[in-house]
């Protein structure tokens, strides 16, 4: 029987992750519902693949759905992990940081006891992490070193009155934890999250942010130190074509724990 998929989140990465579906996936999925913010976004997607999913709110589509992928932000997807976590339904959550607000989810997730799954996005060395943690660790940081383009609008820039276009250097825009960090930077920084969930935690796992007019690619570096030694980590990754504020291979992890869920 096919999985029925529904999409919350029409942008670069949700119509990705739907083409790849429609494509590769059709023998074992059905995309039946797709939502949006932005209904005219849910209608395009819809109409670009056969047969049309229905344009839904995010209610119906995860009643209608055995697996929903949120692609859409995290003011939401914490909802929407709660929401399908208590259906017992697989959710598949992009945006982590959402599920901050929802400690108790977390807890679930590290149990073992979730139906939530979370991709690895745009960053390598979770599983040595997750390894790591059988042992105790001294630290987990992450220095992320991001085009001006890939920052430009971030809350951050905004309350520090940081006029993005005057940086004429490599600059160190924020320091400080990844919990702080994905208030300041919501669309940029899930990676932190998702490297807390699987570490230490929000308020012990310490983020770098640099900045520079000389950066093409989004680079993240993740160091840990612990009983087990020291771990080192480096992701040169190529900002998405559609969006800049999002890597490929982000999207690429989606794609692939999706087929992992299959």
């Amino acid at each position: 029987m096919k999985k029925k998929i529904g999409i919350i989140g029409c942008g670069a990465m949700g119509s990705q992750i739907v083409r790849y579906i429609s494509k590769n996936l059709s023998d074992k999925s059905e995309i039946v519902a797709v939502s949006d913010i932005d209904p005219k976004k849910a209608k395009e997607l819809s109409n670009s693949i056969r047969p049309n999913p229905l344009v839904a709110t995010i209610d119906e589509l995860i009643n209608k759905s055995d697996l929903i992928i949120e692609a859409a932000s995290g003011e939401v997807s914490g909802d929407i992990a709660e929401k399908a976590d208590s259906l017992k339904k697989d959710a598949l959550i992009m945006s982590t940081g959402g599920l901050l607000k929802k400690p108790h989810l977390i807890e679930k997730i590290n149990l073992g006891h979730s139906y939530i799954h979370i991709p690895s996005g745009a960053i390598c060395g979770l599983d040595g992490l997750k390894s790591a943690m059988i042992g105790s660790i001294k630290s987990v940081t992450l220095t992320t070193r991001k085009p001006l383009k890939g920052l430009a609008g971030s809350p951050y820039l905004k309350e520090k009155n940081i006029d993005i276009e005057k940086i004429d250097k490599e600059t160190l825009i924020y320091l400080g934890t990844a919990g702080d960090a994905i208030k300041y930077f919501p669309q940029n920084i899930n990676v932190a999250v998702t490297l807390s969930i699987c570490g230490l935690g929000a308020n012990r796992t310490n983020v770098k942010i640099f900045t520079s007019p000389e950066y093409t690619r989004n680079i993240h570096e993740i160091e840990v130190e612990g009983e087990f030694g020291r771990l080192w980590t480096k992701t040169e990754n190529l900002p998405s074509r559609a969006n800049p504020k999002t890597s490929e291979l982000a999207i690429f992890s989606a794609i692939a724990k999706l087929k992992e869920i299959l």
